[in-house]
């Protein structure tokens, strides 16, 4: 494997310490990259129900400018972060952070890789399970055992490969040998992952219990 992923191992406490230094210090840039992210996706959903007598062909046309901004916001966010992480003290544009054609094109391709091997986890676990429907099983508890196992698979797989684009905003790598680094990065730092993963949704659950309590602005 390559030089820089041999370092690849982390501590979770340097890791949030260095993510919020990095935040408290670029508060208002990543904040409003994030928040054109929401108003992407708020303005996508107000089109759709406002314009929905619209014949197909705009529909199609707008669904791919809307898709297409926020990804392009999306992989900003990412180059913008990967420069602070670089070059702690120096300072860059948001402008200067776009992607570039070859990292959009690369990035949609690396989804559609993404895609394509969550599925074909599932069928395999699937196939995997099958014969057990011949063993005796009732066919819910076949059910119950495929949809399991496919559940646990794909969220084994889901983060074992979903650190992709990084390397493509990083490393300017292609999307197939992106999504092989992502596999060898998160090799032997799966629980730590999956630690950071429970720390980032306590802040879900925070914000679904002050929604629930109608303090949802905060």
């Amino acid at each position: 494997m390559i030089e820089f992923l041999k370092q690849s191992t982390f501590e979770v406490s340097e890791v949030t310490q260095k993510a919020w230094n990095i935040t408290m210090k670029n508060y208002l840039s990543i904040a409003s990259l994030c928040f054109l992210m929401f108003a992407t996706l708020s303005l996508s959903s107000i089109f759709a129900i406002f314009l929905g007598d619209l014949n197909l062909f705009v529909k199609f046309i707008l669904f791919v400018i809307f898709i297409g901004s926020y990804f392009v916001v999306n992989l900003t966010l990412l180059k913008y972060i990967f420069y602070l992480i670089d070059h702690d003290e120096d300072q860059l544009s948001i402008k200067d952070s776009l992607p570039t054609k070859q990292q959009i094109i690369n990035f949609l391709l690396g989804n559609l890789l993404f895609t394509a091997s969550i599925l074909a986890v599932y069928i395999i676990v699937a196939l995997l399970v099958f014969p057990f429907i011949y063993t005796g099983f009732s066919l819910q508890i076949f059910i119950n055992i495929a949809i399991s196992v496919g559940l646990v698979a794909i969220f084994i797989t889901w983060i074992r490969i979903s650190f992709f684009p990084f390397f493509i905003i990083d490393r300017n790598t292609p999307p197939f040998t992106s999504l092989k680094f992502s596999l060898a990065i998160t090799k032997g730092n799966f629980i730590k992952i999956v630690i950071l993963l429970f720390f980032l949704a306590s802040f879900q659950l925070l914000y679904l219990f002050l929604n629930f309590i109608n303090l949802s602005f905060i």
